[in-house]
């Protein structure tokens, strides 16, 4: 029995981890849920969009399954993915972009890994708003882009200890540092001198800029993309774009005491309770996370199911429909009957 933590957050969150929970239990794996709120729904309930409470639990369960949440845009509380991510120092953000037999796209053979440093760049949160900076003129805003050797070290040990362990072959790191000397200058500087513990890792780098040109022109070419915080979120919504969309694409946050497990996608709130939105990218957060826990024949099994009735094309949402589409629901127990 695994104590695990839920999390169904806002807009159509409860929709897809609903069905991952589902999912999971078809499995056979034995999980007793606690279920925490988190995010605007939280707010309103209990006045704080990450309750101390809410935090505990996660932290006492270690991994969670995790929904997600509504970010106001350019006011009100901070994002609770940045808060959560730093609260329980979750460092490494995993997000792989593979081709689906039965999505179509202008590409195939897709197989791309972004590995995204999780708590710093851009991220940090040090801002200082329109004429609070000294020495700037008071119609400027700033926020302050932090790069730390030791978070550098610890995601570049990462990226090659899962690139060893998951037989991949190389690990293309990428920046800035043509102009942001200091910061991206600092990361690429460390990454490069962590490749040379793993020799067997094929190491090479590329500006920001390009990268997302060689990712449009010839996705194959790449394996594993080590990346800073802001160029990892951008990148990796680059990547599941070449696949298919947000609605396929599972992530995970991976700490040294802990995980949570969820979908690339955002709450769309216009589409909550329609039952619409495709649960892929959730039920494969579901399946990292299985294999996480240790339950790698279930996991498998799990990614098996879910990638079998998206290629039958019969019972899947309107994103990636050929044929009529069906609800959330309907897809949902296409992959349990598959189970």
């Amino acid at each position: 029995m695994h104590h695990l933590t839920l999390i169904p957050g806002d807009g159509v969150g409860p929709e897809v981890t609903a069905a991952a929970v589902r999912c999971i239990e078809a499995t056979g794996v034995r999980v007793q849920w606690d279920v925490v709120q988190l995010g605007s729904g939280a707010k309103k309930k209990y006045g704080s969009e990450l309750p101390r409470e809410a935090l505990a639990v996660i932290k006492r369960n270690k991994v969670a399954l995790k929904g997600p949440v509504t970010t106001p845009v350019g006011e009100g509380f901070r994002s609770v993915n940045v808060q959560l991510r730093q609260a329980l120092d979750l460092f490494a953000n995993v997000r792989p972009a593979t081709s689906l037999p039965g999505v179509r796209t202008p590409y195939n053979a897709v197989d791309l890994i972004v590995i995204r440093e999780n708590l710093e760049d851009l991220y940090a949160g040090i801002e200082f708003k329109k004429g609070t900076f000294k020495g700037l003129p008071r119609d400027t805003a700033v926020s302050l882009k932090v790069i730390s050797e030791r978070n550098t070290k610890r995601i570049a040990h990462f990226a090659f200890t899962y690139a060893q362990n998951h037989h991949r072959k190389k690990i293309t790191c990428v920046h800035k540092a043509n102009i942001l000397k200091a910061t991206d200058g600092l990361f690429l500087a460390i990454a490069r001198h962590v490749s040379e513990h793993y020799p067997r890792i094929y190491f090479e780098d590329r500006i920001v800029d390009a990268m997302a040109m060689q990712l449009v022109m010839k996705p194959q070419d790449y394996d594993v993309l080590l990346c800073p915080n802001l160029y990892g979120d951008i990148l990796s919504d680059l990547c599941a774009g070449l696949v298919g969309g947000l609605g396929l694409l599972p992530s995970a946050n991976i700490g040294e005491r802990g995980a949570i497990f969820e979908p690339v996608h955002g709450s769309a709130p216009k589409y909550a309770g329609k039952h619409k939105v495709n649960p892929t990218a959730a039920i494969l957060a579901g399946a990292l996370m299985l294999r996480f826990v240790g339950e790698e024949k279930a996991a498998s099994a799990l990614e098996r199911a879910t990638k079998a009735v998206i290629k039958e094309g019969k019972y899947v949402t309107y994103d990636i429909a050929r044929r009529k589409p069906v609800s959330t629901t309907r897809m949902t127990e296409a992959i349990v009957n598959r189970l």
